[in-house]
């Protein structure tokens, strides 16, 4: 029964940790377990009844609706965009800074591109988590 409550506990680590989301999680912890025990009386053993269970049971997407709670992985990917154009804006303007520098000290040699690469790598990273969010929103 611990795989059971340790696969719940694991659906339920994206809601937020709420009295009406503990509650929800043991009666859901206990039905399934009531259930576990049937089909143990029915004559299936313990691990075969413990999968049919959790393949019945599916995933939380129509709990999560019921108790009105905003979908963890469109905020997270909205925290993403967040973080794309906040990387984005933050790079530029640490790369015209460098530019205004080069230019106005020493205007004979070009040496902002160096740092601008480095600073570069910033918005580029947060590109990758936005993406990778994208796709796991697709799964």
């Amino acid at each position: 029964m611990k795989r059971l409550t340790a696969h719940i506990n694991k659906l339920f680590e994206t809601l937020p940790e709420t009295e009406q989301t503990k509650i929800v999680r043991e009666e859901i912890i206990r039905d399934l377990e009531e259930k576990v025990a049937d089909l143990i009386e029915e004559g299936k053993s313990e691990e075969d009844a413990i999968n049919k269970v959790i393949v019945e049971f599916g995933d939380i997407e129509e709990i999560r609706q019921e108790m009105d709670l905003p979908d963890s992985n469109h905020r997270k990917s909205e925290l993403a965009r967040l973080n794309l154009g906040f990387s984005l804006w933050g790079s530029g303007l640490i790369i015209a800074l460098f530019v205004f520098i080069n230019f106005y000290y020493t205007p004979h040699v070009v040496w902002f591109i160096y740092p601008a690469f480095a600073v570069a790598w910033w918005p580029l990273s947060m590109f990758y988590h936005l993406h990778r969010k994208k796709l796991e929103g697709r799964e």
